[in-house]
């Protein structure tokens, strides 16, 4: 009896399909730190107990993005280790707060299939829920991957996309119980813009730009317990469309998130992302700069100290974004790698 685990082919899903994954991960204050030096985050709520404490925090909570890369890794064994690419995220909230200590885990649902036309892909649609050790849900995304099929001649299975709504609801965005933002400090976060300072349709370059290390990336990935063959096997990818592994498509988010602070340096937490593509690949050495636009501010019921903002991100490769590549008429600019809608948290005046 073969005791490896080769990974699920396309045609090993079934829609209504729910997975269990491994492995339970209790996350510590080297996450944090680990977290700090692969991508340079410095928003100061998850750089400092004191700020944390003075908004109503016990302790400083991780970063979001990073909850979702831990809950992330858990679900590639089972959905995405024979992915030729993670093509998108709809649907994604952020519910509940993760602090050093607590232990994440995480389900997946299939709910959708499609058989690309080669015959030898599909793309898989999933719901994945990230608990923490009292069971309670700390995140909820729908992605959807292109998986190989093990067999190219076996059947198709009936077509079954999924209907995913546009952009989270803004009243339906969980902010942090039990905080206050009134009194932020806005001189130990870096940055005088609140909320209010903000109008849709501003654009903003980040400015700034990152080179990608091989050395970085993998040891990101693995902090994720990250196993997709696409990013660490280069005897296999070698041989691949690429000829060389490819940088994962969050350590880009990761990557956008951390330039958004020029500029965006009081959006103290991710509450959704509403959708996202990565819109072509990415590979060691090369830079990554962002830009961003306000498409929405919205207040919360029942919350004066805090707003939401809708931003759209775009991330490239090698191009500055003073310009502000993005999308076209038809595709994309050359040079962008990343484009992502989603919602944060921003103290109010």
């Amino acid at each position: 009896m073969t005791k490896t685990n080769a990974g699920n082919f396309f045609e090993d899903f079934k829609v209504g399909q729910v997975l269990a994954h491994a492995t339970p991960r209790t996350v510590t204050e080297g996450d944090r730190a680990l977290y700090q030096a692969f991508f340079g985050s410095r928003h100061s709520l998850q750089s400092s107990d004191e700020v944390a404490r003075k908004a109503g925090y016990a302790q400083s909570p991780l970063d979001d993005i990073l909850v979702f890369h831990i809950v992330f890794g858990k679900t590639v064994p089972d959905i995405s280790l024979n992915a030729v690419a993670n093509l998108g995220y709809a649907d994604c909230r952020f519910l509940k707060p993760v602090f050093p200590g607590d232990t994440l885990s995480a389900t997946s649902k299939v709910i959708g299939l499609k058989e690309n036309s080669d015959g030898a892909t599909g793309v898989v649609y999933v719901r994945s829920t990230g608990r923490n050790q009292r069971g309670e849900t700390v995140l909820d995304y729908v992605r959807w991957v292109m998986v190989r099929k093990r067999d190219k001649a076996a059947p198709a299975p009936q077509t079954d996309v999924p209907s995913l709504p546009a952009a989270v609801d803004a009243k339906s965005l969980a902010a942090p119980s039990g905080t206050n933002f009134k009194a932020f400090d806005t001189v130990a976060s870096g940055s005088p813009h609140l909320w209010d300072d903000y109008q849709a349709g501003e654009k903003i370059d980040h400015v700034d730009g990152v080179t990608i290390e091989e050395a970085e990336h993998m040891m990101a990935t693995r902090l994720y317990q990250n196993t997709a063959k696409v990013h660490f096997n280069q005897f296999t990818e070698g041989q691949g469309r690429f000829g060389r592994r490819l940088i994962y498509g969050g350590h880009v988010i990761s990557l956008a998130r951390a330039l958004s602070f020029n500029g965006l340096g009081n959006a103290v937490l991710v509450a959704a992302i509403n959708g996202g593509r990565h819109v072509a690949p990415c590979f060691a050495g090369n830079t990554v700069f962002a830009w961003s636009e306000v498409l929405a501010k919205e207040p919360l019921a029942d919350r004066d100290d805090l707003g939401a903002l809708r931003i759209r991100t775009i991330a490239t490769r090698d191009l500055p974004c003073s310009g502000f590549p993005g999308p076209l008429e038809k595709g994309y600019a050359e040079g962008v790698i990343l484009d992502l809608d989603y919602w944060v948290f921003m103290p109010r005046r």
